[in-house]
C-alpha cells in the first residue's frame, strides 16, 4: 500500500492522498466490463435481427456506441467508475486528484486502440509497468489516473451530505475551489463561511447561509458520492 500511495497537494494548500491502483485490479474490472458489454451487444442482436439491412445498420451502430461510449458516460456521469471498476472499488480521477470530465475520458478511451496493440492490450500493459502510477497510453495521453476508491475519500474531510450536482459544468480550479470550501468549513467562523457562500450565490442559487449546505452537498457531489 505504502508504494502505491500518492500525496498530492492542490495550488490552494490542501493535501489529498491517492492510492493508484496497478495492473491486476484493473484487468478485473476491465473483464467485468467485457462481460457487461457482451451482454448489450447480445441484447442488441435480438432487438435489430428482425429488421432487416436496417437492423444490421442499426446494430453496428450500436455496438460502436456501446464500446466507445460506454465507459465515458460511466465515467462522467457516475462518479468515475464503470460497473467492473465499481465492483473492484476502482474509479478514475484527474491526475490533480478532481473528477473526471467529458474532455479527459472521451481522449483516455479513444486511445483505447493504442493500447490494445500489437495485441492483448501490449503497449498498455507496458505503459503501465513502467509508469509509476500505472498509467496506459489512455491515461497518459488524458492526465487520468485509475485509483482506490477508499483512499480517494483520504484527506477529504468533506461532511456528508446528499450529493447535489452542480447546476452548469464547472471547470477544473472551480471544482477544486467548491471541495476545498467544504473541506474547510469546520475552520471558519460561521460568519466567515456565510460570507464566502454568499460570494458563490450565482452558482448555489441560495443567498448567505442557505448557500453553505448546497456548496457542501456540491462538494459532495465532485467527490463521486453518489
Amino acid at each position: 500500500m505504502l508504494d502505491t500511495y500518492r500525496p498530492l497537494e492542490t495550488p490552494e494548500g490542501v493535501e489529498i492522498g491517492l492510492r493508484v491502483a496497478g495492473p491486476v485490479p484493473r484487468l478485473y474490472a476491465a473483464l467485468l466490463d467485457l462481460m457487461l458489454r457482451a451482454g448489450l451487444d447480445l441484447l442488441l442482436a435480438i432487438a435489430t435481427g428482425q429488421l432487416g439491412r436496417a437492423g444490421v445498420g442499426l446494430f453496428l451502430v450500436g455496438l460502436f456506441l456501446v464500446e466507445w461510449f460506454y465507459p465515458v458516460l460511466f465515467e462522467v456521469l457516475r462518479g468515475g467508475a464503470t460497473p467492473g471498476k465499481r465492483a473492484l472499488g476502482l474509479l478514475v480521477l484527474q491526475r490533480d486528484g478532481t473528477p473526471v470530465g467529458w474532455t479527459a475520458s472521451i481522449l483516455r478511451n479513444l486511445v483505447r486502440f493504442a493500447d490494445f496493440l500489437p495485441f492483448a492490450y501490449g503497449f498498455g500493459l507496458a505503459a503501465m509497468l513502467v509508469d509509476r502510477d500505472f498509467r496506459r497510453l489512455g491515461d497518459l495521453a488524458a492526465g487520468t489516473v485509475v485509483v482506490h476508491r477508499e483512499a480517494a475519500a483520504v484527506g477529504h474531510r468533506v461532511p456528508a451530505a446528499p450529493p447535489l450536482p452542480p447546476p452548469l459544468p464547472l471547470a477544473l480550479d472551480e471544482q477544486r475551489a467548491v471541495v476545498e470550501f467544504a473541506e474547510r468549513l469546520g475552520a471558519w467562523p460561521e460568519a466567515r463561511a456565510v460570507e464566502l457562500a454568499d460570494l458563490l450565490t450565482p452558482l448555489t442559487g441560495a443567498p448567505g447561509a442557505a448557500g453553505v449546505p448546497r456548496l457542501v452537498g456540491m462538494a459532495n457531489w465532485l467527490l463521486g458520492r453518489r
